[in-house]
């Protein structure tokens, strides 16, 4: 590092040769003539300049290619003018959102300035540019279906909590959410739009007009007269200017340098023949040839600083690596992408490696999650320069047919990379897969709101729905009635689902390689484990959305925590039962349950999340006995001091909270908030006497086992060997009970990966798969109405046309909404509710249910259970019921009946279990009406 002029100045590796005498040196450098050629056919001369003859042309070597490189790069450089302004707009020359003072309310902006997410009532942000003359445009990439007006203001305007963009005289804008425009007042106008949508506003300062596209098409003029103030803020239209230009010289140079690159890979030097021949590019691999590397390390020492820049990193870097998967095959086929990676790490600085990984990262999460879909889930991206910078910007540039499926491969490709991986595990993907508010993108799968856009009247373009209802009102399930018609179309719906079907797997499969990459735990060479690692920032992600259940802003979209689930229980199942292959004496993910030990060795922080018998710090107090006794833990006195110091005075009157006896009951906790628990009552000085006492005086039995002083761990502080322990500790399975079996189950950070699914379960998967059965009510609903529809039609008296004509209309209307719904709900249905989705949801039923018969082997300390399990219990059974049918029936689940049967006598006798105190949810309603349905079914085995 180095300081230059009073600024600060990174130094970068120099990989040149000082002079002619230090080439003997360096074994591997060709001599001067073929050195020569090798050069010039790696940096050609420019044509402008006329055909250089091999015999006439200057010899180049590495003390010249500096200078040379240099004038090549400057030859195509646009001349500047000393000013970034341009007539009729002012500002700086880069768009950002104004952060420090254009901006009302509270607001969530990125880094980079150039995304917004509002947190409060109708927030209000301006961007850094204004325009007071010509046509001017800028792009919004809509991330959300949410409440938003965009446009344009004045600087006269003045915003407020209550009054955004288009609801002053001096502002203007279009909401796509209502369908509406905006000046004061508000009229029908434009389309509606959803999240991945590309909104264009268009203001023409000399005609006084305001116009708005929405995905390249033009919704017509919104307003005309506009008012003109001291300025006005504002893709590339015909006739208008982007408030930002492109970086097009830099565009040139790194276009030009990844050309003179690509030349290195695919060219061979003969040193045997001494000629240069060409080779496929796919197969070049980093050998450590010297010719080669300082070749490389010039054309690095001006493309690192360009791969620092979204713009560039998505335009030149992501459209080449797409280019080399573009080809098929498995990523294990595409190498060059690994040695790239390699060549990164070693001819940049870590700050532009760091930087460049993340703005690729960034940009593959933004290309996968707004990419619309089509039947072979791809899109075409034309060629776009979204130069202008309003509320939202990403810039995005890619000529070619890209597959939505290869950002999946790249993503893939780029996490097979040791290095790579564990530094975006650690930072970027910090931001990225575990981001509380961009959330678990790379594992979701969006439902198309446009049935059309999304490609699926092509890939089902026979729809079908029920037309058979029985007395009730149902479908009717006895299909010896279907005509030969309808039987046809049934079945061309079908295949036609599952046509859909096949081409989400692989979207999903890949989805599983890139968590089974993150949950790799074999690549310790390089510092800590990727399984570690992830592990962390997953009981944050948890944490956060356990946490913030209030402010839905923060949380991650249910919808995408239902997909992320689905992949992580697959990929954790797979990596569970390949432990279980080399373990002959573990268990297999089929018998999966979390050990009850999980509950109270503080090793697995659940945040405050209530537990069966209260709070944590009340049960740490109370069983502080029990713990000692059968699990040989002693809680840190300096923890109990710390949690007791915190408590409230206890209500004298409403008496002591009773202190269970061995496995007898505890009980008289106050009923609290299952989500956010504060702590319990108790006075300190008194507990602190006792429980000095306690901890002198354990009551253990003869020669007992060595007991383990234990504390609350912070996730962040955790090391691998707190997790799978080592000699002497059992790490996660510390203080095993004695009704515990001594045997080995599986990996133990598998186990905390399968408890933070079941607390994803409970925190928004369950009310998700929920919210999705509405599809299937309205197309029930919708059939119901057309068929009567039709049989009114065939009653209508021929004198009455104009009833028919009424009839006739709503019939259409129904037909066309029953098309849409019906092709919307083989989406749902392929995603959300197949049959390996049913299978993950009872699978998960079966880890809570073996999980409580453990933790209820314990007595005393089944206290320490964490609520969620019982809920998710109950919750996984209601939704298999209710969900999944009618495409799926519990009927086909393997032992169905033996689990609800344990589920019923778990319901049945911890209803009234002294143990599990104020959670509120074992309510005799509940509890009545899950044993009414689990009774009924398994009456045949009582």
């Amino acid at each position: 590092m180095s300081s230059k002029g009073g600024g600060t100045a990174l130094s970068r590796r120099n990989y040149r040769l000082a002079s002619d005498t230090d080439k003997p040196k360096v074994t591997g450098i060709v001599n001067e003539k073929l050195l020569s050629d090798y050069l010039h056919h790696v940096f050609p001369a420019s044509s402008k300049h006329g055909p250089a003859s091999a015999t006439y042309r200057k010899t180049l070597n590495f003390q010249d290619l500096g200078a040379h490189l240099e004038r090549l790069l400057s030859e195509d450089e646009p001349a500047e003018d000393g000013t970034d302004q341009v007539e009729g707009r002012l500002g700086p020359s880069t768009v950002v959102l104004d952060h420090t003072s254009g901006f009302e309310g509270l607001l969530f902006v990125d880094d980079d300035l150039l995304g917004v997410i509002g947190h409060s009532n109708f927030s209000s942000i301006r961007a850094t540019t204004c325009a007071y003359k010509g046509k001017w445009v800028y792009e919004v990439l809509i991330s959300s279906e949410g409440l938003m007006q965009i446009g344009w203001c004045t600087l006269n305007c003045r915003f407020n909590q209550e009054e955004g963009v288009g609801d002053t005289p001096d502002s203007y804008a279009y909401d796509g959410n209502r369908v509406r425009k905006w000046n004061v007042t508000t009229t029908n106008y434009g389309k509606s739009w959803a999240a991945g949508d590309i909104v264009s506003c268009m203001i023409d300062l000399d005609e006084g007009t305001i116009t708005f596209c929405l995905n390249g098409q033009s919704l017509g003029t919104a307003f005309s007269n506009i008012k003109m103030g001291p300025g006005l803020f504002t893709y590339p239209v015909e006739g208008y200017l982007p408030l930002q230009d492109p970086p097009t010289a830099d565009l040139i140079k790194a276009h030009r340098l990844l050309g003179y690159m690509k030349t290195v890979l695919s060219t061979f030097i003969d040193t045997q023949e001494e000629k240069l021949t060409e080779k496929d590019i796919g197969s070049w691999q980093l050998k450590g040839e010297p010719t080669v590397l300082v070749t490389l390390a010039h054309i690095f020492n001006y493309f690192a600083p360009l791969m620092c820049k979204v713009y560039l990193v998505e335009d030149v870097l992501m459209s080449f690596l797409l280019g080399i998967l573009e080809g098929g095959g498995s990523v294990d086929e595409h190498p060059l992408i690994q040695q790239l990676l390699d060549l990164f790490w070693l001819l940049m600085e870590d700050f532009e490696v760091n930087e460049c990984l993340k703005q690729l990262m960034m940009s593959l999460l933004r290309a996968y999650r707004f990419s619309p879909i089509i039947p072979d889930l791809g899109f075409q991206v034309t060629s776009l320069m979204c130069q202008g910078s309003g509320v939202h910007d990403f810039l995005f540039s890619l000529a070619e047919n890209i597959y939505l499926i290869h950002y999946l491969r790249l993503t893939t490709a780029i996490l097979r990379h040791e290095k790579s991986r564990k530094y975006l595990l650690n930072n970027a993907l910090n931001s990225i897969t575990f981001d509380v508010l961009r959330s678990v993108v790379f594992f979701y799968i969006k439902t198309p709101l446009r049935v059309k856009e999304a490609g699926l009247e092509e890939l089902i373009p026979t729809t079908w729905w029920p037309t058979r209802f029985d007395k009730e009102g149902k479908d009717e399930k006895d299909l010896r009635h279907e005509t030969a018609d309808e039987r046809m179309r049934r079945r061309a719906y079908e295949r036609g689902c599952q046509r859909l079907k096949k081409r989400i797997e692989v979207v999903e499969e890949l989805q599983v390689q890139i968590l089974r990459l993150m949950l790799n735990n074999k690549d310790k060479g390089t510092g800590e484990a990727s399984r570690y690692i992830f592990l962390n920032k997953f009981r944050k992600f948890l944490q956060e959305n356990a946490s913030n259940r209030g402010n839905p802003t923060v949380l991650c979209p249910p919808e995408y925590m239902v997909c992320f689930m689905h992949r992580l229980i697959t990929a954790v199942r797979s990596y569970w039962d390949e432990g279980k292959r080399k373990s002959t004496g573990a268990i297999s993910s089929e018998e999966a349950y979390v050990p009850p030990q999980l509950f109270y060795n503080g090793k697995v922080d659940y945040f405050d999340l209530q537990r069966l018998g209260g709070l944590l710090s009340h049960l740490k107090k109370t069983l502080k006995d029990d713990l000692a006794t059968k699990a040989n833990i002693i809680i840190d006195p300096a923890e109990i001091q710390a949690t007791s110091m915190d408590d409230l005075d206890e209500d004298e009157e409403s008496g002591a909270a009773q202190r269970p006896s061995g496995a007898a009951a505890m009980g008289g906790a106050l009923a609290r908030p299952s989500w956010l628990s504060s702590p319990t009552l108790g006075r300190a000085n008194r507990f602190l006497s006792t429980a000095a006492v306690s901890l002198m005086t354990p009551r253990r039995p003869l020669a007992p086992p060595e007991k383990v002083k234990v504390r609350s761990l912070p996730v962040e502080q955790r090391t691998e060997e707190d997790i799978e322990g080592s000699h002497g500790n059992d790490g996660l399975l510390l203080g095993r009970p004695l009704e515990e079996p001594d045997q080995p189950i599986t990996e133990k950070s598998l186990l905390e990966i399968l408890d933070g699914i079941v607390m994803m379960y409970n925190l928004s998967v369950h009310q998700q798969l929920g919210k999705m059965v509405v599809v299937s009510d309205d197309v029930h609903e919708y059939a119901v109405a057309l068929k009567d529809t039709e049989e009114k039609i065939a009653r209508c008296p021929g004198r009455r046309p104009d009833i028919l004509e009424e009839l006739q209309k709503s019939q259409k209307v129904f037909a066309e909404k029953l098309n849409h719904l019906s092709r919307r709900l083989a989406w749902i249905n392929a995603t959300i509710y197949s049959k390996e989705k049913m299978l993950d949801v009872y699978w998960l039923l079966r880890v809570c249910i073996r999980t409580i018969e453990h933790a209820d082997n314990t007595g005393s300390l089944f206290a320490f259970t964490p609520e969620f399990y019982l809920n998710v219990a109950m919750n996984s059974y209601s939704a298999l019921k209710n969900y999944f049918s009618p495409s799926n029936s519990m009927d086909e689940l393997p032992g169905y009946e033996d689990t609800l049967t344990q589920l019923a006598a778990i319901l049945a006798k911890h209803f009234a279990d002294p143990r599990i105190v104020g959670t509120g949810k074992l309510t005799p309603l509940s509890v009545q009406h899950t044993l009414q349905h689990t009774w009924a079914q398994c009456s045949a085995h009582f």
